[in-house]
């Protein structure tokens, strides 16, 4: 061991108290000491802000740390000053100070007290800042989460790209550039953008063993969840959402349900946020629900899951958030809920964005659609992703996810695809995903005629597999980089260099037979069983449950679907209902249904009980939020006063998707609405019928199939207005 490695040696030991370094941390400090440029890739947890801190120490001069966010900077400051004997050691300098503060941090850096200075880059920007700097000795720079300077990189700071440019004007030291997540497009735009691309490179596998990766379909993820906290209890945990509304509304629900909850979003004031961080920190809370806002350099070892309520909008995002559980090396499991909705809602809001910002946001988000779909190892493909190979078969976690504990059945596909791509070709790339499926299946649309398809020889070529399939077959092809979404004309699908080459020269490729995330949920109240346990599900019972709903359908002269949904008698066939109390209980039902319904299927189910020698599972009731109630009854009352939909709405401070999410709620539950005035203002009487003669013949009342059928004529608003009037005049 050199002088240089004992010092470092002692230096650990003494300020933070450990005795070997994490590979590669020494050599990272070490060449950073020497005067080199360093890059540094380091996954969540290992150890990326000692390479900084310890050299930063033990130099002469301070050390500038430039940083994304207040609140991590002031939780490594906080670190800092505690193994510290003298507070001036770390500072912060934002805009949030006021001059006595600033005067504060900038005399003990003269001093040559402080030795970590963290900024902001807004900060950084500033002449007097620039100038101040200029005058001091800086030991090196080191910028923090440095995927930030990347537009390829999942949080892009526009501010982020200026840094080199104020680095050089302060002057000439070494830069480290540290990120626990970025693909080799974004190591290269990073050491590009600063200048280093003669920096030394570290880079430690990606691959964090101990974290079990699970994506399941998005229904009812809410029973989900808190089935899964209740059976384990007292664990830390996050769950993520994209919406601040629905991070607020799911950390109520788990109160509710006795789960030890708060919210984290940046819309909370300060004060609350800081407070509901320390109280997870400090083990006074269980789970927080929270925005991506959440987490970034927050060292709690002992998170034990993770949970994706919406899909993220990239692959990045998903790692680094997976990152914070299991930070200790034990248990760590991610679970994310996967509804390709979800996806089609991101890609509208890209929409809205510049032509640059949408292409990359959108390739990002067909990664996330990939990963999500993959029948792969999801390590493996998660690495690949980073760039880094693995074995699925002998690498460490090797078992560690669900595809690969529980394979699905695979099957060839690459005729289908060829075929698909083919289509795309001779329909002369115009059509979107929906199009190429009808045109496979043989649907006549107006699109499908506008363009005189039908009269092709392949129209209706598959026929003999369903739109799901199909829909599928596309998204792989989309998957596999052979067709794109044209930005230009949003949504129409063109063929790629490889997708051509793949029609003269297809390869094999594989895919998960019963790999089916598309199933619809289309009412807050419907549930099935959590995906995986399916098997839970007594399919005999649900088979006759279905025989009887035909029955009592024919015998009230209304489609099955009115009477019950598939989901409900699902979840009958799981908690095996024997009193109409019981059964109002079943997601979908409500009390007016089960009372309306529900006899000769309560009936049923205790005879088959009996018959079975079956003992009824003691199943998760998940009590509602009360406001849901205020809003049934509000609604109830103002749609029988004939008031407008748009002044319901706005009361109660609801979208309109929103508003119609709660009145399918109600007739769905089996109340009554009275919306003819609002209905006959919005269609003549010839369209109402059209719509209503189409239901009463539909074997679903699926969105997906009323869209189908009038997406071309009718707004989806308007479909959904006519759906509920339908509902709640056969059913209720």
């Amino acid at each position: 061991m050199n002088s240089l490695e004992k010092d470092l040696s002692k230096s650990l030991k003494k300020y933070f108290g450990f005795s070997t370094f994490k590979k590669p941390q020494e050599e990272i400090i070490t060449s950073l000491l020497e005067g080199n440029n360093v890059f540094v890739l380091m996954p969540t947890g290992g150890g990326k802000s000692l390479c900084y801190q310890l050299p930063a120490l033990i130099s002469n001069g301070t050390a500038i740390v430039v940083s994304p966010l207040i609140a991590l900077m002031k939780n490594q400051v906080d670190a800092i000053r505690g193994i510290s004997s003298n507070e001036g050691v770390a500072h912060v300098l934002n805009s949030s100070q006021n001059k006595t503060e600033i005067k504060k941090v900038k005399d003990d850096i003269i001093s040559g007290v402080t030795k970590l200075l963290y900024v902001a880059p807004e900060s950084l920007i500033k002449e007097e800042y620039v100038e101040f700097l200029k005058s001091i000795e800086i030991s090196f720079f080191a910028i923090d989460e440095a995927h930030c300077i990347s537009e390829w990189g999942h949080d892009f700071r526009p501010e982020y790209r200026n840094l080199r440019a104020i680095i050089e004007k302060i002057g000439k030291v070494p830069i480290i550039a540290l990120t626990a997540t970025a693909t080799p497009k974004v190591q290269d735009d990073i050491q590009k953008n600063l200048g280093m691309t003669d920096a030394k490179v570290f880079k430690s596998s990606f691959n964090r063993p101990n974290l079990f990766y699970e994506v399941r379909s998005k229904i009812n993820p809410e029973k989900q969840i808190i089935k899964y906290i209740k059976e384990n209890p007292n664990k830390s945990g996050i769950i993520y959402c994209l919406s601040r509304k629905k991070v607020e509304e799911l950390a109520e629900l788990l109160k509710i349900n006795g789960i030890n909850a708060l919210p984290y979003h940046a819309g909370l004031e300060s004060k609350l946020r800081a407070s509901h961080q320390d109280k997870f920190l400090m083990e006074e809370v269980d789970v927080i629900c929270a925005t991506i806002a959440f987490g970034m350099g927050i060292d709690k070892p002992d998170v034990r899951f993770v949970f994706h309520y919406d899909i993220p909008k990239s692959l990045e995002s998903y790692y680094q958030e997976t990152g914070r559980a299991g930070r200790d090396g034990g248990e760590g499991k991610c679970i994310a809920f996967y509804d390709y909705k979800d996806i089609e809602k991101l890609e509208k809001f890209l929409a809205s964005k510049s032509v640059s910002e949408r292409e990359i946001g959108m390739q990002l988000l067909q990664e996330v659609v990939g990963y999500a779909e993959t029948s792969m190892s999801r390590r493996k493909y998660l690495l690949h992703y980073f760039g880094e190979v693995f074995d699925e078969v002998n690498g460490l976690g090797a078992k560690m996810d669900d595809n690969s504990l529980n394979p699905k059945p695979l099957t060839e596909v690459s005729k289908e695809i060829q075929q698909m791509l083919s289509i795309v070709e001779k329909t002369k790339e115009k059509l979107k995903i929906k199009d190429l499926v009808h045109i496979a299946t043989g649907k006549e649309t107006a699109i499908i005629k506008s363009y005189k398809i039908s009269s092709e020889n392949y129209f209706g070529f598959g026929k003999d597999k369903t739109e799901n399939f199909w829909k599928s077959i596309v998204r792989q092809a989309i998957v596999h980089n052979f067709l794109a979404k044209d930005i230009e004309t949003y949504g129409v699908l063109k063929l790629t260099d490889l997708g051509k080459s793949f029609i003269s020269n297809p390869t094999s490729i594989q895919m998960a037979e019963d790999w089916d995330y598309n199933q619809e949920i289309e009412n807050s109240n419907t549930i099935v069983q959590p995906s995986g346990n399916n098997n839970a599900i007594d399919k005999t019972l649900f088979e006759d449950l279905k025989n009887i709903r035909k029955k009592v359908a024919k015998k009230f002269n209304i489609p099955p679907f009115a009477v019950f949904q598939d989901p409900s008698l699902e979840d009958m066939a799981l908690q095996y209902p024997t009193s109409l109390v019981e059964m109002g209980n079943i997601f979908g039902v409500g009390e007016g249904k089960a009372k309306k319904f529900g006899k000769e299927f309560i009936d049923y189910i205790a005879k088959y009980i009996e018959d079975h020698d079956i003992i009824k599972p003691d199943d998760l009731v998940i009590k509602q939020i009360a406001n849901k109630s205020s809003h049934k009854v509000f609604i109830i009352q103002n749609t029988d006063r004939k008031l407008d939909f748009e002044d319901i709405a706005k009361a109660k401070d609801l979208s309109m998707s929103e508003l119609l999410d709660e009145m399918e709620s109600i007739v769905y539950q089996g109340t009554k609405l009275n919306i003819n005035y609002y209905v006959d203002e919005l269609l003549d009487e010839d369209q109402q019928q059209e719509i209503i003669d189409f239901l009463m013949e539909s074997e679903s009342d699926k969105m997906s199939v009323l869209l189908e059928e009038f997406g071309e004529d009718y707004s989806d608003e308007e479909l959904r207005i006519m759906r509920i009037k339908f509902i709640s005049d056969v059913a209720n």
